[in-house]
């Protein structure tokens, strides 16, 4: 498979492109700094200079043409305002999916967060962040022409991964290493099955595939 990952330089996201690679996949991952390339060279992945924040929808769609997947993976981080989670958290989630569709990419999954919600109140950041996070899935949901699968994990750590999650429609708060949600996220791209659903990770009792495949429903 080829898979373009949009904030190919985040820490999930080059944990996810090691995996990918590792197993023969063609990865390609978007940054925004030219200095961020070594990294992803040595995850084994292809990086893409360009800038989601100012991005045309051609522009991405050209970076996104014959894949077989996308995700997106970009996020404004915590150290960023209220204007970036409006910017980035939900205007470059929508782009991209726009692009997707432009490019006749079907399969797109997404990391969002646990607790996304586009009626999230509050005008702290993280308040924003939630109302952000939430537009950009009801946004990506509404979208006939992909195959989605929002991922919304817990409380994230760097912690090894242990292999062993819990992925449901709603599994309550808890934390899941950065390891393990990678690992998710691999089994999710080549699980079509998926499509449609809205789930909830953290970690757990069931190992990654068996859990991918439960809620998939084979």
């Amino acid at each position: 498979m080829r898979i373009v990952i949009a904030g190919g330089h985040g820490q999930i996201a080059l944990r996810l492109e090691r995996l990918l690679a590792a197993r023969g996949d063609e990865v390609a991952g978007i940054i925004r700094r030219t200095e961020q390339g070594d990294d992803l060279r040595e995850a084994g992945a292809e990086p893409v200079l360009l800038d989601l924040e100012s991005a045309s929808v051609e522009e991405v769609a050209a970076q996104l043409r014959g894949a077989d997947a996308a995700v997106f993976a970009a996020g404004a981080g915590p150290g960023s305002g209220v204007a970036r989670k409006d910017t980035v958290d939900k205007g470059a989630a929508v782009l991209f999916a726009d692009a997707a569709v432009q490019a006749g990419v079907r399969r797109f999954v997404v990391v969002s967060s646990m607790g996304a919600d586009p009626a999230h109140e509050g005008s702290e950041v993280f308040d924003v962040y939630q109302r952000a996070k939430g537009e950009a899935d009801a946004y990506v949901s509404g979208l006939d022409a992909l195959e989605w699968t929002i991922l919304r994990p817990g409380s994230l750590t760097n912690d090894a991964g242990t292999g062993l999650v819990r992925l449901e429609a709603h599994t309550g708060r808890g934390a899941v290493p950065r390891d393990d949600v990678a690992a998710v996220l691999a089994e999710l791209v080549d699980s079509p099955a998926t499509a449609g659903l809205t789930l909830e990770l953290v970690s757990g009792p069931s190992p990654v595939s068996v859990a991918v495949k439960s809620v998939a429903g084979n």
